[in-house]
């Protein structure tokens, strides 16, 4: 498809040069003969590949219509040629402070017209372009870096022969909690990888003390309370992403300060980790265990309001008793 040039000129002897220039060179051309012409009909229309804007024209001069251009949402980075008759310094340099890509002088000189255009069109082309092909670029590595986490979370569940798909249904409780108090877009998708990654830890714990079916003693427990430490320093090594640690670190603290590793309380923890905690003893009570089968709906939902404002965040709590309330087939479990 042709590239589409609007030329903004008063002078029709611009305008019938322009058009014939540019025509020649396989460009499709609209002529108009006003800035105000010019909005009226981008309004309405597709915008362009090029707008070759004259500066000196009755009325609305180019640069109030660049102006209004670059504060319209539809055309704001639509590129734009001023065409000019004028060769002061300073009007080159409001123009390009304006955001115009370059100046034309008048008369046309025919080569000149079509070199330069065909040269800005192509630099709009190759921007977007790399612009396209970053974002999907991004796009897929962070798809790969999903289905990466999401390997390494069913790693860290198999390690325990009672905790498979522990680590996807905290991620899903934690996300709906974060949803429920207004987190948006990114929030949620980073909530859910720290929900996917708060037990990665786990993977130095050994697996006699993870699985052993009789009561842990206090030295195992001392080993299995290491394991946030130990996901912190695993998740800490991914330096374009800080924030998972978070969950790794702090998903065991408590509201009251009586958790663990750090003893930190209140505001002090952060609300991912808080909102993980209640999400974790969620699924820890929902789920079977090798000393129990699922608890009962009624008694999980006592000890989650039992513990709402000591172990839990209250607000954080709340919106779990919700989700509990709404769950009237007690759905929200280990299948």
């Amino acid at each position: 498809m042709a590239d589409w040039i609007i030329v903004v000129d008063d002078d029709e002897a611009n305008l019938k040069m322009a058009g014939h220039i540019l025509s020649k060179a396989r460009m499709r051309v609209t002529a108009m003969r006003s800035g105000r012409a010019l909005l009226d009909f981008i309004q309405k229309n597709e915008v362009p590949d090029l707008i070759l804007l004259d500066i000196k024209m009755p009325g609305m001069d180019g640069f109030e219509t660049l102006e209004v251009l670059r504060n319209t949402q539809k055309a704001k980075d639509v590129p734009v040629i001023f065409l000019t008759a004028d060769e002061k310094d300073e009007t080159e340099a409001k123009g390009l402070a304006l955001g115009a890509m370059d100046f034309i002088k008048k008369p046309f000189v025919p080569e000149v017209l079509k070199i330069r255009v065909r040269h800005t069109i192509d630099l709009v082309h190759l921007q977007r372009n790399l612009s396209e092909e970053v974002e999907k670029k991004t796009k897929e590595n962070e798809s790969l870096f999903m289905h990466v986490v999401s390997s390494l979370a069913s790693a860290i569940d198999a390690k325990d022969t009672y905790t498979n798909g522990h680590s996807g249904r905290v991620a899903a409780y934690a996300r709906e909690i974060a949803k429920r108090v207004g987190w948006k877009g990114k929030q949620l998708e980073d909530i859910y990888m720290m929900g996917l990654l708060h037990d990665v830890g786990k993977i130095g714990i050994p697996d006699a003390v993870i699985n052993k079916p009789a009561k842990l003693t206090d030295e195992e427990y001392e080993i299995i309370k290491n394991h946030p430490v130990l996901g912190a320093r695993i998740l800490g090594n991914i330096k374009e992403m800080p924030s998972l640690t978070k969950g790794a670190r702090w998903h065991h603290e408590r509201y009251d300060g009586k958790g663990y590793p750090d003893g930190l309380s209140g505001d002090d923890i952060p609300e991912e980790a808080r909102i993980i905690a209640v999400a974790d003893a969620y699924d820890a009570m929902t789920s079977h265990r090798s000393y129990r089968q699922p608890m009962a709906q009624g008694i999980v939902r006592e000890e989650i309001e039992k513990g709402r404002g000591t172990q839990f965040d209250p607000v954080f709590a709340s919106v779990m008793l919700d989700m509990i309330d709404e769950d009237l087939d007690y759905e929200m479990r280990e299948k």
